[in-house]
């Protein structure tokens, strides 16, 4: 709420300094205030506000991975990603926003200092309990809320926040002139603190302003009054929690505590299955939970596929705490371990299928409690192998979904950790090989895969052995030997004929065996091959593999002669693709897609897809997967458009690819109608936005649900579903009501200003 003179204040702070790490105890208000400056410094950088949350983190190994994830740097080579985040940042004129610093202090000061060094443009806000301790590091102590009433008998910073959370729980609360006075001495008594504050608010269900404040007195007197020490703020907030505690009933109690082994957000789905037992009845954890939501304990999300919760940082850590007092976190730990592992292993079975996109999605939500239920695993010797089991069955999450360093970073460790040999190590070794070739490293792949066919020579199942040979004849085409790469691929495809994986198996062996025919040059078969594959793809209703058979088909109909048929495909397999984060699909298909359109003498547009083209490869850092044979036709594509239009008109289209925001560009790409022109910028929040997020709000406020807006969009469910996420993260909203009242609002007065200036220009 409010907060005026520390935002100017702030503001001025990151205009002097590149650093700024604003301080103080849980509940202050930290990530708040530095979510609404970060909002109003929108307009000052030409690149944007990027928002990183790494509360849920903790692996420090994948601190570089989480900050790449939201710059959309997708870099899969071996280079370390500090190294390419720097690079990435060099140019570029951004603030970047750490948020929740405190149990990662160590590394995000490595981090920053590296990132600071290299990019001049760059400033970081961080957020954290302690002080990063980088050069020139910048501290601003948060201070708590104004209590005291302002001029002309305004309502402080602190009662105003009291009035608004205790109306969120009854709405017809209403503040009499002697009601002012109590909330006044109740915010003073909780030391301005916001997280208290609301803490308080929450018991005006069922309780008057002056119950409570009568209530807290009673519980500061038992508990501040003699035996605690520490800083006075820290044993008022922790008083105040301890107070709602105590007001909870012993089964709210208990279901606190045992939520607190979630990190990030969580469903009812996985509460009942984490938390429930003989003390906890499953049946009761819907009003369980709805009780923690009206006393401020929990927060709710709306999102497409249901609500979710998430507990604030200071909640979770005191609900830890008690759980750990019961003796019961180790058991909480397996349960939600076992939870996650049980998700991943249905991601597994039901990948190849019609519902592809929607475990993406689900695992998209799911992802930071199965990092969290990986660092359970690997910590403990006693879990290690089930962290093997846990990192191998999202292998094709891993390849597939834009996560190719963060499953070479888990199987690395989880291989380590299990050297011994097994069916589930032999699945971990082709897996970690597979990714290893998504990097581009072949040496090390090859390294990696040896022992592993030695093993399935001797005991693998027809499944493990396909894969694994699948594997190896991808290493083959990728390093300029397509004949041994399809004759490889096609052993693998029969062993999945025979007794292997007739799904999955059978169609990543298909791909290989006919993108290594039409490197060969050997096209009618590769046609065959891809056709074979995609009608049997077709019979399992799957879609991934599907589109790299009509990408591959695209290929073979250039090698045909046929650029038209070939356009085809390669929007073909492009429409799926965009609906993935799999970036290296969508390159190399605008790739070939590019060299169709040359074809057919289309220049202008040719050098715009490779305009797009360039943009991911850039990001993804392996142009043309490593492939000399892909990367010579792409090179081949260039010249000929460049040779066609003239340096001037090639780059001048080049560079309006590359300048496309990504659904923009996949739309170009499929001929779909053009990107509206941008709005006119304003200075009302919508700055933090980008253009797509304007948009989606505008639909929210239409009424739309999540399919509706990316059926509107023609964007994939799961796209709509971020879009709204961030809108809500980046605004402070706390739902989607909100979005669409802030909508109404700012929608309303910049369509009424683009009319007037559409007037004075016409």
């Amino acid at each position: 709420m409010g907060r005026r003179r520390e935002r100017v204040e702030l503001k001025r702070l990151v205009a002097d300094s590149r650093l700024v790490t604003v301080t103080g105890p849980g509940g202050v208000g930290k990530s708040r205030l530095a979510l609404r400056v970060a909002a109003e410094l929108r307009k000052g950088f030409a690149d944007g506000v990027w928002w990183v949350e790494l509360a849920a983190l903790r692996d420090a190994g994948l601190l570089a991975q989480v900050v790449a994830e939201v710059l959309g740097v997708q870099d899969v080579t071996p280079r370390p990603l500090t190294d390419v985040l720097a690079e990435f940042l060099a140019t570029r004129s951004l603030l970047l926003v750490l948020d929740t610093c405190e149990h990662l202090v160590d590394p995000c000061a490595v981090l920053v200092h590296r990132l600071l060094r290299a990019a001049p443009g760059l400033c970081v806000l961080a957020t954290s309990r302690q002080s990063l301790r980088v050069t020139g590091e910048c501290l601003y102590p948060v201070p708590p809320l104004t209590v005291r009433p302002q001029e002309h008998g305004a309502l402080s910073d602190g009662a105003k926040l009291f009035v608004e959370r205790a109306r969120a729980v009854r709405a017809n609360f209403g503040l009499i002139e002697h009601d002012t006075e109590t909330v006044v001495r109740l915010c003073l008594r909780l030391d301005g603190i916001p997280l208290a504050i609301e803490l308080a608010a929450a018991q005006i269900r069922a309780h008057s302003v002056r119950d409570v404040l009568d209530r807290l007195d009673d519980r500061f007197d038992l508990l501040v009054g003699g035996c605690r020490g520490g800083p006075v703020r820290h044993a008022t907030l922790e008083t105040a929690i301890d107070w709602s505690h105590k007001l909870c009933t012993p089964a709210e109690r208990l279901l606190w505590a045992r939520m607190s082994v979630f990190a990030g957000s969580f469903d009812l789905t996985a509460v009942r299955e984490v938390c429930a037992d003989d003390r906890l009845r499953a049946e009761d954890m819907v009003e369980l939970v709805a009780e923690l939501v009206d006393k401020s304990v929990l927060q709710c999300e709306e999102h497409r596929s249901g609500m979710r919760y998430r507990q604030l940082d200071t909640l979770r850590d005191y609900g830890r705490d008690r759980l750990r007092q019961a003796g019961d976190e180790e058991v909480l730990l397996r349960r939600h371990r076992d939870h996650y592992l049980c998700l991943a292993k249905k991601f597994e079975a039901h990948w190849c299928g019609p519902d592809q996109l929607d475990w993406y999605e689900r695992l998209n939500r799911e992802h930071t409690n199965v990092r969290a239920a990986m660092d359970f695993c690997l910590g403990d010797r006693r879990e290690h192998l089930l962290g093997l089991e846990l990192a191998t069955a999202l292998r094709c999450y891993w390849f597939g979904c834009g996560y190719v360093r963060e499953g070479r970073h888990h199987l690395d460790r989880a291989l380590a950790l299990n050297p011994v040999p097994s069916p589930t190590w032999a699945v971990a070794v082709w897996a970690r090989a597979w990714l290893l070739l998504a990097q581009g490293d072949l040496d090390a792949a090859d390294a990696s895969l040896a022992p592993g066919m030695a093993y399935v020579e001797q005991h693998g199942d027809t499944a493990i052995t396909g894969w694994t040979v699948y594997v190896a004849g991808l290493a083959a085409m990728l390093r300029g030997d397509p004949i041994r790469g399809a004759e490889l691929a096609e052993r693998a495809a029969n062993l999945h004929r025979c007794g292997g994986d007739p799904g999955s198996g059978l169609f990543a062996a298909l791909s290989v065996q006919s993108i290594s025919l039409a490197v060969a040059g050997r096209y009618d078969r590769a046609v065959a091959v891809t056709e074979e594959g995609r009608a049997a793809c077709d019979r399992y209703g799957e879609r991934w593999m599907r589109s790299y058979l009509s990408y591959v088909r695209a290929l073979a109909e250039m090698g045909r002669g046929d650029p038209g048929t070939a356009v085809d495909f390669a929007r073909d397999a492009l429409r799926f693709k965009r609906l993935l984060t799999d970036q290296a699909g969508i390159a190399v298909t605008l790739d070939v897609l590019a060299q169709a359109t040359a074809a057919l003498g289309q220049a202008d547009r040719a050098a715009c897809l490779l305009g797009i083209a360039h943009r991911l490869w850039h990001t993804f850092g392996l142009p043309q997967l490593g492939s000399s044979a892909l990367l010579a036709a792409s090179e081949h594509c260039e010249e000929i458009v460049r040779r066609g239009l003239g340096d001037a008109a090639y780059q001048a289209a080049f560079d309006v690819g590359a300048a496309f925001e990504f659904d923009d560009a996949i739309a170009y790409a499929l001929d779909e109608q053009p990107p509206p022109p941008e709005p006119a910028p304003s200075f009302d929040g919508r700055e933090l936005l980008t253009r797509r997020e304007r948009e989606v709000a505008e639909l929210v406020a239409e009424g739309l649900t999540n399919q509706q807006i990316a059926t509107r969009l023609v964007i994939a469910k799961r796209t709509a579903e971020g879009h709204v996420e961030r809108i809500l993260n980046k605004l402070g909203l706390p739902n989607r009501t909100r979005i669409a009242t802030w909508a109404a609002e700012h929608g309303a007065a910049a369509r009424a200003a683009g009319s007037a200036d559409h007037r004075n220009h016409r």
